[in-house]
This record gives structure tokens, sequence and C-alpha cells, in this order.
């Protein structure tokens, strides 16, 4: 065997022989578990249910009704058949032009209308994984540096680093302040990599942050902005969820903070954009750099020509977001149903004295399982996850695997699923917790007590919680056509 792999190595290259996709890690075991026993209602109702996938399939009735009222939009129908043609001959990798004017105007209105977007700035990428790597090529070379505040996405270890050679450094955010991003945290992790001889390029916000769920404020923001322009490294704000807050605070867009900051320098700041979250069309790998730098601009566009947007995709995710009525109504109900989801699975942990971080934004929240720990460690923590994965059935993502500092939180996804699995997972985790008290009591664990109240808490409750008047509206998906989490 070892023979095998020594040969592998002098045959094949570099990339195909390392593990730098980053597959060896709890969050892609998680989706694997889930893989090899997939929860079914009625096939497999013992199987593990996927809160492990950030989807956004709460308001697939309303993309599937105008699909159905607009059958030109698509060259694969009869009405729309005359275009065939046109769109599927040879593409420009600049992209359709009503395609970038479309998603340009997007951008404005779920940024309230408060900036502009020029189309000509729009650069298209197989999805935001294409994106983030077009820029890394763009702004840093192998060994360079991003600092990224932690705890974040475990995809960008692989999509920033795997094939571009550079290095993600974390920025240590504590709970103590609800992970927020400080400029004493920023500080020193560049000084840690100046002491290293490691060369920071630039930094990376997630904003809706991934996993916290939360956005970021003007303060942070421009305290951002202006700790990247005193350096002179770049500023890279990836802003995929910017459509999935559903209650106050407002998202503000690093492009409002730019357009207020006259004086700083607009060749270092950049957003990455998707369709994948905000309208739930992962599939469709619709990514997008947008650059106020002419030289990014021009190098991403022909990156581009590796991982273009088919024109066919193109075609029709003009013609959708050009519709305002739809947009305008997809933007408002998506937030309804987004925030009623959280609060239902929010509620639900509560009634176990499960705690979570307050969050407004994003498809899923922040679990804080700390005192469900049989010690403050990661190995304790991967031991937690091992019996929720195993034994409760549920796959949600540990925090170490989002570099979190602090072992014990979990994110949990609840958007990918409809009603009444969603009812199921809360239960297995009622369940659990209190089969996990009754050990606790035993052990005498003062850290782990839980009020009477909390105890005596019963599951006909949690049956009314997901049965409140808000979920019963005429809109609510508990009559949409909702596909079941991956079945």
């Amino acid at each position: 065997m070892m023979h095998m792999l020594k040969n592998q190595e002098q045959v094949l290259s570099k990339i195909a022989t390392n593990d730098g996709h980053g597959e060896n890690s709890a969050f892609f075991d998680g989706w694997k578990a889930y893989d090899s026993d997939p929860y079914h209602p009625t096939k497999n109702p013992n199987g593990v249910i996927q809160m492990g996938l950030a989807e956004n399939q709460l308001s697939f009735d309303l993309v599937q009704k105008w699909v159905r009222n607009n059958p030109k939009a698509s060259i694969c129908t009869t009405e729309g058949a005359n275009d065939f043609k046109d769109i599927a001959i040879f593409q420009d990798y600049h992209g359709l032009p009503e395609f970038r004017n479309a998603v340009a105007k997007f951008m404005e209105k779920v940024r309230g209308n408060r900036v502009r977007f020029d189309p000509a700035r729009i650069v298209m990428s197989g999805g935001a994984t294409g994106a983030q790597e077009a820029l890394a090529f763009c702004l840093a070379d192998p060994g360079d540096a991003l600092l990224v505040p932690a705890p974040y996405y475990p995809g960008n270890d692989r999509d920033l680093t795997w094939r571009t050679g550079i290095q993600l450094l974390p920025v240590v955010c504590e709970s103590s302040n609800d992970f927020k991003i400080t400029r004493e945290a920023l500080e020193t992790a560049y000084q840690k990599a100046q002491e290293s001889n490691i060369r920071v390029k630039g930094l990376l916000l997630n904003n809706p942050s991934n996993p916290l769920g939360t956005v970021l404020d003007k303060e942070t923001l421009t305290e951002s902005l202006n700790f990247t322009n005193d350096k002179k490294i770049h500023l890279i704000c990836d802003e995929i969820y910017s459509a999935t807050v559903f209650s106050q605070p407002d998202f503000i867009s690093i492009a409002e903070i730019v357009q207020e900051n006259k004086n700083c320098d607009l060749d270092l700041v950049h957003i990455v954009y998707s369709l994948s979250k905000d309208l739930g069309f992962p599939g469709f790998r619709v990514g997008i750099i947008y650059s106020y730098n002419d030289s990014v601009v021009n190098c991403a566009r022909k990156m581009s020509s590796f991982g273009l947007v088919s024109t066919q995709t193109q075609h029709l995710i003009a013609s959708m977001l050009s519709d305002d009525v739809f947009v305008d109504r997809f933007i408002s109900e998506s937030s309804v149903r987004l925030g009623a989801r959280h609060r239902d699975l929010s509620r639900g942990l509560a009634q176990v004295g499960i705690g979570s971080l307050k969050s407004n934004a994003g498809l899923f929240c922040w679990m804080d399982l700390r005192r469900m720990l049989k010690e403050p460690s990661f190995e304790a923590e991967l031991e937690l996850w091992r019996v929720i994965i195993y034994e409760v059935k549920l796959n949600v993502s540990p925090g170490g695997s989002f570099h979190c500092s602090e072992p014990g939180w979990f994110r949990v996804c609840f958007a990918n699923m409809d009603d009444e699995t969603t009812r199921v997972a809360l239960n297995r985790i009622h369940k659990f917790v209190i089969q996990n008290k009754g050990v606790e009591a035993n052990n005498g664990k003062k850290q782990c007590r839980r009020s009477k109240l909390e105890v005596s808490l019963s599951f006909r409750r949690l049956d009314e919680i997901m049965m409140t008047p808000h979920r019963m509206s005429p809109h609510s998906p508990m009559s949409s056509p909702l596909v079941r989490a991956r079945t």
C-alpha cells in the first residue's frame, strides 16, 4: 500500500495527491454520514436529517410559479425555442449584457437601492467558489495570506487555498462580545503574520456571517476598511447572504461604506456575490465578482473562461431578475419565511435550555452546547458531535471545523427542509437533551442544571410552536411544494 501511494506521488501532481480540498474535516464527514443514511419521512424515518446544508428552499414555490408563467424565459420551451440558436452558440466571457444589467439591478435592490453597481464591473464565475478562487489568484501569490475572522465557512480553506497556494490566517473572535470583529483582533493577527514573515495581502469578511447569522454594523465595516487602507492590503467582502436578512438591523454593504468614505483606496475593495443563497439557486452556479479595481476586473474576466455561467442560465436569470414585481415579492416573502423558520428553531431549542447566538440573517443558527461538553475541549466537542450524528441522527456542524476558538458551538441549518422535518429534528433534540439531563443529574454537574420549568416542557408545546398563526398564512411553506432535504 505504501509503495502504491509513493508511486502515485511520483506519477501525479502535488495537487492530485494532497488533501488540500479539505474533505478530512468534521464538516464534510457529517455530509458523508447523511449521504450513507439519509432521512426520509416514510422510506427511512430513522435516517440522518441534513442540518449541515445551507440551502434556501423555503420560497421555491414563488420561483416555480414564475417559471410556469414565463415559459419564454427558457430556450427549452415551445415559447422560447426561437431564441435557442442565439443562446446556444459561442458566448463572450463578458457575459450577456442583459444578464449583467439584471444582476447589478438585483444587487442594488437587495441593498435598498442605496448604492449603484456598474454592470461593466460585474464578472461572472462558477458560483461563489469560483469567484473566491479567481479573486485569490488576482490578489495574492503562493505563500501570501488573507486574514479571515473566525469562526468562518470551512469551504474557504478549499476555495481560496487549494489551487492558489495562499494561506488563510484566522482572526480570533470570541463569544464574550458575540464574536464581533475588533481592531485589536485584526492588529494581533496581522502582527503574528509579520513575526512569521508571512505577507498579508488582504482581509476577507463574510457579511452576513456564515456561520453566525449576524450582519456587520457600520462601525465594524468602517473600522475594517480603515484597517485595510492603513496596511495597504485588500478588503474582500463576501456578501452572498445579503438577501437572507429577516429582522433588524438591516444589511449594510461595503459598497455603502466606500461610497461615504471618499478617501479610501477603491482599488483595494472587492465584493463576492452569488445567487446560491439569496435565491436558492446553487445548482445554477451563478457567482459574481464586483471589483472597483480595473486591473482585477480585467484579469478576473479572463479567468472566468475557466468557469463561465452557461448562456442558458444567464438568459433565464436575466429575464427573472428583470421582473420587478417578482423580485420585490420574493425578497419580501423570503425574509418573512426565513424569520418564521428561525423563530421555530430557536424557540424549540430554548424549550430545553439550549441557547444560540442572537442572529437575524442567513440560513442557520449558531447553537451553544458548551454546557453539554464533558470538558471544554475540541476533543469533547467532537465526541458530542459524533453522538449527535450517529445516535440523534442529525447532521449539525461542529464549531471546530469553522475554526471557532471556543469548543461547544455548532451550526444548525434550518432552511433546507419542510416544516414536518423541522419538527422531527426538534423532537430528536428534545429527547436527547432530556435523556442527557438524567445523566447529568446522576453525575451532579452543576454547570449543566436546568430549571424545573425547562425540564417539564412537553412535546405538545413543540407542536404548538410549529403550528402558530404565522405558520398558517396563505404563503406558508406548509403548503409549498418543497423538496424534503436531499430526498
